[in-house]
């Protein structure tokens, strides 16, 4: 970040000059005078560069960051090659804003374009945009995407992550849209409590594959019912499972939605993270945000501008689709230079590992599963005291499951986990549980 210098006084002076003031108090003369500052902040005094690094330091360590980590529900642990902060870490990357000047933005422009292309082969979609915060705007975002007039009511799957509930829930309220929760059966959706709250004005239905218990639903007769209603299928995938699952294309969903956060992007106690979204070509010119197109300039070369914009997402707000308005392109960035970085059979390899670990997880604890069901790399056990268990594993400097209640566990692995780090939570469970 070395290029940015303060301005001059002399230079404040010119821009005061050229704006037709003397002071910069001239430029607040509507202000009135009764809010002005007339005494200083009363301010502790500043303190030097070490002084300060001393006292973050002090503050960071009182964080305590676990050596190995078995715990997912939608944040995970996976090696970031180093590549990827080595690219994305260049200063005109950081720096970069919103790139409504094509002319200057083809850099920034070009990366957002491989991105969407990215997440359009990833997910077997033929449309995606790039400006979503995270996996749970990008599932209410998809909602909003569905509904109209005539069809107003939302209809999500028991077995979503509670947080992309959450979301959606704020975003219906105050537009007149419903929110029903289809429930579960055994851990996945039951497809005959689907039909029976499939109506008119059903507009779309939201499931999570695999779904926030780490089960692998059953996508084909949820789909098959839900077209047939005549609404929408919105899958929240895994960018990772994607390697080895169907993608929702293949399924027939009509979008498709997650959280961008495993491929290349650090847990970071929950931020920032991207989410991400793709669609078939018919329901394209509802995404919202930002969409990258490709074309060509006036001398025939390849060029790359924002097109399919709605204008009134920038100055007519009261007829917006959307509520987005940020740009998420640098953890955008960050995703596609991960993924060509590992590429397709490195993407596999990771999935396979996640997935091997996982069960051999299952296997060597002895937990009863709450679920007998296939799953990816997620899964829920039974516990005598899932508190005592956790507090067990922090004494060996593991993060252990998310307690889903006083006897439930959600456990993840991913490729992060070392067979030694498996046999040692093993170890704890079983001395602790007896299992």
């Amino acid at each position: 970040m070395a290029s940015y210098v303060p301005n001059t006084q002399a230079e404040r002076e010119e821009m005061l000059k050229a704006c037709g003031f003397n002071t910069i108090r001239d430029m607040y003369k509507d202000v009135p005078e009764s809010v002005y500052l007339k005494d200083l902040l009363d301010l502790p005094e500043g303190k030097s560069e070490l002084e300060v690094r001393r006292e973050l330091e002090a503050m960071a360590a009182k964080n305590h960051v676990f050596a190995h980590i078995f715990r997912g529900a939608g944040s995970y642990h996976h090696y970031i090659p180093s590549i990827v902060h080595t690219i994305t870490d260049r200063e005109e990357f950081k720096t970069a804003y919103t790139p409504y000047q094509a002319e200057i933005s083809q850099g920034v422009l070009q990366s957002i374009f491989e991105y969407q292309t990215d997440i359009c082969e990833l997910t077997g979609m033929q449309a995606s945009n790039a400006s979503v915060y995270d996996g749970a705007v990008a599932a209410a975002e998809a909602c909003e995407m569905c509904h109209d007039r005539k069809r107003s009511t939302i209809l999500v799957s028991e077995t979503v992550d509670p947080k992309i509930l959450s979301v959606v829930k704020t975003y219906s309220f105050g537009r007149d849209v419903s929110v029903e929760i289809v429930p579960m059966k055994d851990g996945a959706t039951d497809p005959e409590a689907l039909k029976e709250r499939l109506t008119k004005e059903t507009a779309c239905f939201l499931v999570q594959q695999p779904n926030f218990f780490g089960v692998i639903e059953e996508i084909e007769p949820l789909e098959a019912a839900v077209h047939e209603a005549g609404a929408k299928l919105i899958m929240s995938v895994n960018p990772i499972s994607l390697a080895v699952l169907k993608t929702p294309g293949e399924y027939g969903a009509d979008i498709a939605v997650g959280e961008g956060q495993p491929l290349g992007l650090p847990m970071g106690f929950g931020g920032p993270y991207v989410g991400f979204m793709a669609c078939t070509e018919k329901m394209m010119r509802k995404l919202p945000g930002r969409i990258v197109g490709e074309t060509v300039d006036k001398e025939g070369h390849r060029a790359y501008v924002l097109t399919l914009q709605a204008r009134e997402q920038h100055i007519r707000r009261e007829k917006a689709s959307s509520n987005i308005c940020s740009n998420e392109a640098l953890c955008a960035m960050q995703t596609a230079v991960y993924m060509a970085a590992v590429g397709p059979e490195g993407l596999k390899n990771v999935a396979c590992q996640c997935a091997s670990k996982a069960h051999y997880l299952a296997q060597q604890l002895g937990l009863p599963l709450t679920y007998d069901k296939p799953f990816f790399h997620e899964f829920v056990t039974e516990v005598p005291d899932a508190g005592v268990l956790l507090k067990a594993l922090e004494g060996n400097d593991i993060l252990g499951g998310l307690p889903l209640d006083a006897h439930h566990i959600l456990w993840c692995a991913t490729e992060m986990n070392s067979k030694e780090e498996i046999d040692t939570v093993v170890a704890v469970v079983k001395e602790v549980c007896g299992a």
